[in-house]
């Protein structure tokens, strides 16, 4: 929690725009109030927690700098634009398939393994085609105010690659993490 309340404080000093940054931190915000509400009666894996705190810390650095700006990410591998909106989505659909995955497995949702990857990635797809819906609406209410929060940087392909990099992100997560978090979930008897 300390971690969190750190970054979250040196985000919200003075950044770059101060309406992007509520939108991109808001949902760390959230995070946070129904992690520590659950924490009690619902513990997760200390290796859930860490990712879920690694995703806060992606979101609330984008917040401070927009994701447009963030220094070291201009130009990154000859790319024209700023790419750290793309760590931003990868881990949109990473740590999500990890929550997934928990979830259901601790509360038997799916019955099969191969079941269960197919709902964990579903999920994630969801999540980030829900997120991209908020970005839309945000921008239909606000107009102009939107631009930093869409971070769209002129690239025509910029939702459909937001979420193509969430469903990597989803894979990645479901197989590289399946044995360590089965080994945590194990641990705890869920």
């Amino acid at each position: 929690m300390l971690t969190f309340t750190v970054v979250i404080v040196w985000s919200g000093i003075e950044p770059k725009d101060q309406f992007t940054w509520f939108l991109e931190v808001v949902p760390a915000i959230i995070g946070a109030v129904i992690l520590a509400s659950t924490y009690r009666s619902f513990r997760l894996t200390s290796l859930l927690y860490f990712f879920i705190l690694a995703h806060c810390i992606v979101l609330m650095i984008g917040g401070h700098y927009t994701y447009a700006e963030v220094p070291f990410f201009d130009g990154l591998f000859g790319a024209e634009r700023n790419n750290y909106d793309k760590v931003g989505h990868f881990f949109q659909g990473f740590v999500p398939a990890l929550i997934a995955r928990e979830l259901f497995i601790r509360k038997n949702v799916v019955n099969g393994a191969r079941w269960r990857v197919l709902f964990i990635i579903s999920v994630s797809l969801a999540f980030s085609a829900f997120y991209e819906l908020i970005e839309w609406w945000v921008a239909l209410a606000t107009g102009e105010d939107a631009e930093a929060f869409l971070g769209t940087q002129g690239y025509i392909w910029d939702t459909q690659s937001d979420m193509g990099l969430a469903l990597v992100g989803a894979i990645c997560s479901v197989i590289l993490l399946a044995k360590p978090h089965d080994k945590q979930l194990n641990a705890i008897g869920h």
